[in-house]
């Protein structure tokens, strides 16, 4: 199976969205930066998640 997943660019496409909807007015500041910490959360629970999922098989063996 392959992954081709990129924490940090969904982080970065995510954050994106929030700022968009910040500037059209859809979150004030409070709630954009509520809406940031959880995103943040999540990011941080997918990297713990994706951390050592794959190994690179040992060739000498």
């Amino acid at each position: 199976m392959t992954y081709n997943f990129d924490p940090d660019r969904w982080l970065a496409d995510r954050l994106e969205l929030l700022q968009l909807r910040r500037a059209a007015g859809e979150l004030d500041e409070t709630a954009y930066l509520a809406a940031r910490a959880a995103l943040e959360r999540r990011y941080e629970e997918l990297v713990a998640r994706l951390d050592g999922t794959y190994r690179i098989p040992d060739v000498s063996e």
